[in-house]
């Protein structure tokens, strides 16, 4: 079975940068969607970015499209999300999930994911 596993959250000042990376063990994510999600107190998850490993493609929310890189390491079986330029509005746990086929969801969506990790707290405060 897959196995997901976040790390790299913290406390960073607005206007900083955090990479989170999400590990993965059991499978190769060659052939896996990756998707990245965040869920503050209080409201409802959202999808940050995703990556479509059979051809690279990328995807991102408004909110956070030009500050956040989603990126692949196939050799580290790893998926990144480097943040840049983050505001306080970005605080959230941030999860990443993985899918084969999401079964005609969207990949921002966070419907069809069949593996989650744990999430990696993200604060942005001065």
């Amino acid at each position: 079975q897959l196995q997901l596993v976040e790390s790299g959250g913290g406390l960073v000042q607005p206007g900083g940068s955090l990479r989170l990376s999400c590990v993965a063990s059991g499978y190769t994510l060659d052939y896996y969607i990756i998707g990245w999600f965040r869920q503050a107190p209080g409201k409802e998850r959202e999808g940050v970015s995703s990556v479509r490993s059979r051809d690279g493609n990328m995807e991102y929310a408004d909110s956070v499209r030009g500050r956040f890189t989603i990126s692949r390491d196939n050799a580290k079986n790893t998926v990144y999300l480097q943040m840049n330029n983050l505001k306080p509005e970005d605080t959230a746990v941030y999860y990443c999930a993985a899918a084969i086929n999401l079964g005609g969801w969207g990949r921002l969506e966070g419907q069809g994911y069949d593996y989650w990790g744990q999430g990696t707290q993200v604060t942005v405060s001065s």
